[in-house]
């Protein structure tokens, strides 16, 4: 294994290794330091075995109404929760398996290890223990020409919610542990807080869901948070706005939750919390001091080409800031040595990254929020089409949920979409694409959309917001 790379990158997850991939494409020798697994949080214990666990939730909650699609079901169904677990460590080692498969097809080194920067082309590496217990990797020392920071970032902590692993919860613990609490409490209605909301719930858990905003998913366009708290709590999930958590009393079981809301202050029983107010950046013990990189709080501080303040050291993905996105960490990080090979490569522009939550129902939304694009001065067309008019949201049974497409009204600017329904994170990526290439409210009418199909909603939205409404 060499110590001399044209490109090291510290981490694994999507970001860093689809950056070497391409990296190498490029005809850069390329090496990725990593301490744990090959990666990262999202392979391992973020996007992939969460999306496993919410399919298990999901096959719980079909099997509920099964003879609404003319199956009878004899006795009652009921979740193998160690099982479930186990189905989605499952996919998480298959999907490690893979990065694997891909560095040795395109000749990445792999080093297993602590990476610290000693010298803006020199990175020391230790010995480090992984998530499984073991020991990996050696002392060694490689430079490169380009260092590029993909260490992600970790569970926030807040002083009320002092996570141990045990009654009070990061999403790590919560998506291995093999023993289902009877009651759990969430604090943050984020996606994570939302999709564990919703797993637990349709695994027989009693769920109850604290935000301290007015409500959940925050971020999202308001008329998809008010459909999502409708829809939690149709399916059993309590939920609390407004609220913000105290302090949690340990001393004895059950917990007590004390949460101080617009009514004064109430006590919350349960058996764990699951904390998921968010992440922060992985920039601790990582050289970045020794080698004068700028931070911000827990955020590296980079240009719209991911340089660092010092020169050959770059960095991309979560540990650079919101929105903490795998897809956006890997698209970063693409242009990122795209411009090191001398590529004419244009900036991301962050109202053009999509954001995904996975429960039932999904939401998925790009661009700008009416309220938005009001601010930003725009006159807007807005569209809505609920999936209850879908030919193919009956079929399916999903009928729960809309579109809703905003539209500039001087020059027709697919300005956002926000959609909340059935296979929600599917059908986001024709709005990401149209807006990419500039695509108007006439193009999307225009285009011609397969029928019964749920991508027809974008279009029928679209013609509601012209004026033009065909099935609603």
């Amino acid at each position: 294994m060499a110590t001399q790379y044209d490109c090291v990158i510290l981490g694994s997850g999507p970001g860093g290794y689809e950056t070497a991939i391409r990296a190498t494409q490029l005809g850069m020798k390329t090496a990725i330091i990593e301490k744990n697994k090959l990666g990262g949080v999202c392979l391992n214990i973020g996007c992939i075995p969460t999306k496993a666990l919410l399919k298990s939730a999901e096959v719980m909650a079909e099997s509920s109404h099964m003879s609404d699609f003319g199956i009878e079901l004899e006795g009652s169904v009921t979740p193998n929760f160690p099982k479930v677990i186990e189905r989605s460590r499952s996919a998480a080692d298959q999907m490690n398996r893979g990065v694997k498969y891909l560095m040795n097809k395109n000749d990445i080194d792999v080093i297993y290890g602590h990476g610290r920067l000693t010298a803006p082309d020199t990175v020391e590496v230790e010995p480090s223990v992984n998530m499984d217990g073991e020991e990996v990797g050696e002392a060694t020392t490689v430079t490169a020409d380009h260092v590029i920071i993909a260490t992600g970032a970790r569970p926030r902590e807040i002083p009320p919610l002092p996570i141990d692993g045990e009654n009070i919860l990061s999403y790590k613990e919560a998506m291995l542990q093999t023993d289902r609490p009877e009651r759990l409490v969430i604090v943050g209605a984020g996606a994570i807080g939302v999709e564990f909301g919703y797993f637990y719930n349709h695994m027989g858990t009693d769920v109850t869901i604290i935000e301290v905003m007015d409500r959940l998913v925050p971020n999202e366009d308001k008329e998809v948070s008010k459909q999502l708290e409708r829809s939690f709590k149709n399916q059993g999930i309590n939920v609390m706005t407004g609220a913000q958590v105290q302090g949690v009393d340990q001393s004895d079981a059950p917990l007590q939750v004390e949460v101080e809301t617009g009514d004064g202050t109430e006590h919350v029983e349960c058996d764990q919390v699951l904390s998921a107010v968010g992440v922060v950046g992985n920039v601790e013990d990582i050289g970045l001091e020794t080698v004068g990189v700028e931070t911000d709080g827990n955020d590296i501080v980079v240009d719209d080409f991911y340089r660092t303040n010092v020169d050959g050291v770059y960095a991309i993905g979560d540990v650079t800031g919101a929105p903490w996105l795998a897809h956006k960490a890997s698209h970063e990080g693409i242009l990122c040595v795209e411009k090191i090979a001398g590529h004419d490569v244009r900036p991301i522009d962050m109202n053009d990254v999509p954001g995904c939550t996975y429960c039932q129902p999904q939401i998925a939304s790009v661009g700008y929020t009416e309220e938005e694009a009001e601010e930003a001065g725009y006159d807007v067309k807005v569209g809505k089409f609920p999936f209850k008019a879908s030919g193919k949201a009956a079929a399916l049974g999903h009928q729960e949920g809309f579109v809703k497409t905003i539209y500039d009204e001087k020059y027709g600017e697919f300005l956002g979409c926000h959609i909340i329904g059935h296979d929600a994170t599917e059908l986001i990526a024709e709005v990401v694409t149209s807006r990419k290439l500039e695509t108007t409210g006439h193009e999307i009418m225009e285009s011609m959309h397969p029928h019964p199909t749920l991508s027809e909603s974008i279009m029928e939205a679209t013609r509601a917001a012209y004026g033009q409404p065909i099935n609603v």
